[in-house]
This record gives structure tokens, C-alpha cells and sequence, in this order.
């Protein structure tokens, strides 16, 4: 299964039935894709509305319906539209539960840096900085490590976005609570160990006594 798809799955099975969920760009919008049957789910997009839908099927996009990344979207029966003043009242004012959001790193703190590599042109740090504050659980979704290197670590070595704000981080192959204790790895994903999720994170990790495989009863 394609990492993304493991990601998103296992995020969709971290919201609750009732949420108000942002989704971040990216990774993060295929989540609207993998919620459980049943369940009710109110995604925001920073852009402008509530009701965000699943990603369209290639051919069936429509351009002037998209998510805040520029990307085609969907949107759900009694779904709506607002201007950016109503979106950041949404999130400024803690009505959002949960966001959903993608990172270069994060740290042993809770530390997140996602909008910034310095040297690189950047059109802003969109939303994330008032989101992070603003939700009440911060999910990071994102590839375990970039270019064999680890993404997960002892300190954030760029901008920071906030400051110990970030409370579950879930690659395809992890799940990491942040406490202040430390990095708790509480799953593992398919087709890893705990040494290959160890050896691909330079941040210390607290393993979990009753650690899981996604998807499954407890391994130990």
C-alpha cells in the first residue's frame, strides 16, 4: 500500500464522530478520504469552508472548487463557503478539534517546523502558525524521513512554526505521542520493526508497553 494511503487511513481512525477537522495541504487532504463508514466528520479548509469532501477522481475536478493548497476538492451536501475573516474566527476562536497537518520536522518537544527551509522562496506560512495554537490536537501526517534522512528529532534545526504544540505525529511507519516525558511509539506500521522505526528517528522514543501494529491488537 502506498505510504501516503497508510497515513491517511490511520489518521482517519485518530478523529471521533462529531469532530470539526482542518486538513493542512498535501498529505493531509487525502484523510477525507479514508473516514471510517458512518462516520461524521466536518473537515474546514483554511481557505474558506466547511464541508470539505474527499479528492476527486482525475477527470471530475472542478477548478474553481479547491482546497487551500490550490488543489481540486470536493464538497458535502449542506457544505459552505465563507471569506478568510470567518475561516481564522473558526480556528482562532477553538472551534476546530483537530488539525491535520504535514512538517519538515518536529522535535522531542513537540517543536514544528513546516513552512521554511531557509534560502528557499516560500509564499508564507499560510495558516499553520494560528492552527496549531488554535485546534485543540495537533496530528502531524508526513513521510518518516526525508531522503533517508530523519524528520523526527531531538531539536528542530528550522524555523519553528510553534512551539510545543504538537501532540501525535503518525508516518507510515509510526505512531508517536508527544508527553512530557518525551516521544511515546505506541504503533508501528506494516512491514516494520521497532528497530527500523528507531533507526529512522534521531529523537530519543519511549517504547510503549502496550505498543500495537496499525490496524491490530497489541504486539506484546
Amino acid at each position: 500500500m502506498d505510504a501516503k494511503v497508510v497515513i491517511a487511513k490511520r489518521v482517519a481512525q485518530l478523529l471521533n464522530d462529531g469532530n470539526v477537522v482542518n486538513l493542512g495541504i498535501g498529505l493531509p487532504t487525502i484523510v477525507a478520504n479514508h473516514i471510517p463508514e458512518g462516520m461524521d466528520i466536518t473537515f474546514h479548509s483554511e481557505n474558506g469552508f466547511l464541508g470539505l469532501g474527499p479528492v476527486p477522481q482525475e477527470g471530475s475536478e472542478d477548478w474553481e472548487l479547491v482546497n487551500a493548497g490550490g488543489m481540486p476538492s470536493s464538497i458535502v451536501p449542506g457544505g459552505m463557503y465563507f471569506d478568510s475573516a470567518t475561516s481564522f474566527s473558526i480556528i482562532r476562536g477553538g472551534h476546530v478539534d483537530a488539525t491535520v497537518l504535514g512538517a519538515m520536522e518536529v522535535d522531542e518537544k513537540g517543536n514544528l517546523a513546516n513552512w521554511k527551509i531557509p534560502g528557499k522562496m516560500v509564499p508564507g506560512m499560510g495558516g499553520a502558525m494560528d492552527l496549531v495554537v488554535g485546534a485543540k490536537t495537533v496530528i502531524i501526517s508526513m513521510i518518516h524521513t526525508q531522503k533517508g534522512k530523519p524528520k523526527i528529532l531531538k531539536q528542530c534545526t528550522l524555523p519553528l512554526t510553534a512551539k510545543e504544540q504538537v501532540d501525535i505525529i503518525v508516518t507510515e511507519m509510526a505512531l508517536i505521542r508527544v508527553t512530557k516525558d518525551g516521544l511515546v511509539l505506541e504503533e508501528i506500521g506494516p512491514g516494520v520493526t521497532v528497530e527500523d522505526v528507531v533507526a529512522a528517528t534521531e529523537a530519543n522514543l519511549i517504547i510503549s508497553p502496550n505498543l500495537k501494529r496499525f490496524g491490530t491488537e497489541y504486539l506484546n
